[in-house]
């Protein structure tokens, strides 16, 4: 993921709705039902944990059972330690008490809640970067790290690289929450994206890094970051196999499937702010001015740009809000005509109580078009009609800002069709429009329009667009 591309804005669940969650999550529960089972007998060992022989009644406490409760028990307990819900009192005896945080799982706000949840999820995200010491205890029982091909910072960047494109994947869609499958998580990291098709080496690599994930997302789930549905274990014939990546899409759930939750959302944008990206979220613009509300939803998905533009309405009284929304979608600028689309959107959310607003922009030459088609669509009767002048400058205009929002999509590529059909001579009458993007949106008609003479005639007459221009 690159840090200079802009994000698409993630919509939220509120923030009481989210430290709800976070307080059922299975593991901040845990740790916090540790931290108050802690008393004067509790001990910790030098590096925070709690000791080995406390670790069966700490499980017990926890209503564990079973070969994992000693290290369901002790993840818990770290993660305590980690958030600030108990704190190591004096390290020489490792006696312990109540950490202050502790209180703000019941008496602090769904801020306070979320900061002590994003405590434990850096501690979960630190430990799943740790790979498995499984076989790698020597006869003296200690770790032998000479055989173990590790590099730590390689491997947290790793997952924060996958944790970040499924971010994008999921805020990039208008209907977030489709889990995405395992394969092609890994794949977004591993394959080139200038690769046709992968080499067998490529695919190996796939393949190391979704028992990876696998192992990863698994610890994830817990603290309600990802929801996840893991590998099949039948895929692997073998223990000491793993299942080479899917080559089509038939049974690609059996391969793990992953989304993040709306706590995930809610963490990973954290994290990416404290990275210093720019990560929008819907609501973000409810409070600011309409220049910023449509220059900021310009690249918004469609869905995104909506619900953003909803929130900016419920604050404003429809007139008042039509006039500004209005007054900002002026000008001659590259981005006008991105920002007069975004209002019309708005305005077709606006009730007819701002149908003054519209009418005192008949005349103007910029936005007198899109006022005409508001009035018409509300069942407005007296609209004076349009001049040809007008009805060429709002076309191009139109185009321009289709053109800004999609680029040389099949939607545009159909309208492009439509117009041309439509109107008898109008490339012989629309090069003359007095529009800063008239060469321009005539020249993506000459690329656009399948048929040859038609996009010959677009670009002749982008060039007399352009003499005209001076340019």
């Amino acid at each position: 993921m690159s840090d200079s591309s802009p994000l698409p804005p993630v919509r939220l669940h509120t923030e009481a709705e989210l430290a709800r969650d976070a307080l059922s999550t299975p593991l901040l529960s845990r740790a916090a039902r540790l931290a108050r089972w802690a008393g004067p007998d509790t001990r910790a060992d030098a590096g925070g944990g709690l000791v080995d022989e406390q670790l069966p009644a700490a499980a017990e406490a926890l209503g564990l059972s079973g070969d994992d409760a000693a290290a369901d028990a002790s993840e818990a307990w770290r993660v305590a330690v980690d958030a600030g819900l108990v704190e190591v009192v004096d390290e020489d005896e490792g006696t312990v008490t109540a950490g202050e945080d502790l209180a703000l799982l019941t008496a602090g706000s769904p801020q306070d809640v979320l900061a002590v949840w994003l405590s434990a999820v850096e501690t979960v995200l630190a430990d799943a970067s740790v790979p498995d010491l499984d076989g790698l205890v020597d006869e003296e029982g200690e770790v032998d790290l000479s055989a173990l091909d590790w590099d730590p910072a390689g491997e947290a960047e790793f997952l924060d690289g996958v944790l970040g494109n499924l971010y994008l994947l999921t805020v990039g869609e208008d209907t977030p929450g489709a889990p995405v499958p395992l394969p092609a998580l890994a794949a977004s990291v591993i394959v080139p994206s200038d690769m046709g098709e992968p080499t067998n080496d490529v695919l190996e690599q796939v393949s190391d890094a979704m028992m990876r994930l696998d192992d990863q997302f698994r610890m994830l789930e817990p603290v309600g970051f990802v929801a996840y549905q893991p590998v099949d274990e039948a895929l692997m014939a073998d223990a000491d196999e793993e299942p080479a990546a899917p080559v089509d899409d038939t049974d690609v759930s059996r391969y793990g499937m992953v989304r993040l939750t709306p706590l995930g959302l809610y963490g990973m944008r954290a994290r990416l702010l404290e990275a210093g990206y720019a990560a929008p979220a819907v609501g973000d613009l409810a409070d600011k001015g309409a220049d910023a509300l449509l220059d900021g939803t310009a690249q918004f998905p469609p869905g995104a740009a909506q619900a953003e533009t909803e929130q900016w309405l419920q604050r404003r009284e429809s007139l008042a809000a039509a006039r500004e929304l209005l007054a900002a979608a002026r000008g001659s600028d590259a981005g006008a005509p991105l920002r007069r689309l975004r209002c019309q959107q708005a305005l077709s959310l606006v009730g007819a109580s701002a149908e003054p607003a519209l009418r005192e922009v008949l005349d103007d030459a910029e936005l007198g078009g899109l006022a005409r088609v508001w009035l018409s669509e509300h069942g407005v009767v007296d609209v004076p009609a349009p001049s040809e002048t007008m009805v060429y400058w709002l076309t191009i205009d139109t185009v321009a800002a289709q053109l800004a929002a999609e680029g040389n999509s099949e939607e545009l590529r159909a309208l492009v069709e439509g117009l041309a059909r439509q109107h008898g001579g109008f490339f012989d009458a629309v090069w003359r429009v007095d529009h800063p993007a008239t060469a321009d949106v005539l020249e993506a008609m000459g690329r656009l329009h399948p048929d040859k003479k038609v996009a010959k005639e677009a670009r002749k007459a982008a060039f007399k667009a352009r003499s005209q221009q001076g340019g």
